[in-house]
């Protein structure tokens, strides 16, 4: 069933807040948790909008 597209349900530019440095590493760890491979992983985060980053030790 897809979802209904009305303006009630847009969010403007400017009420979108960029994620703070520890969700986007949860969520990318998630993301790579659940990921069948790289390219997949890089896809998903892509379409959350949260870049790859290089591992840090």
């Amino acid at each position: 069933m897809a979802a209904k597209t009305t303006e009630e349900n847009d969010i403007a530019d400017e009420d979108l807040v960029p994620l703070a440095d520890e969700t986007a590493s949860q969520a990318q760890r998630v993301v790579a948790a659940y990921a069948t491979d790289a390219d997949e992983c890089r896809m998903l985060l892509a379409m959350l909008g949260i870049e790859p980053t290089a591992k840090v030790d």
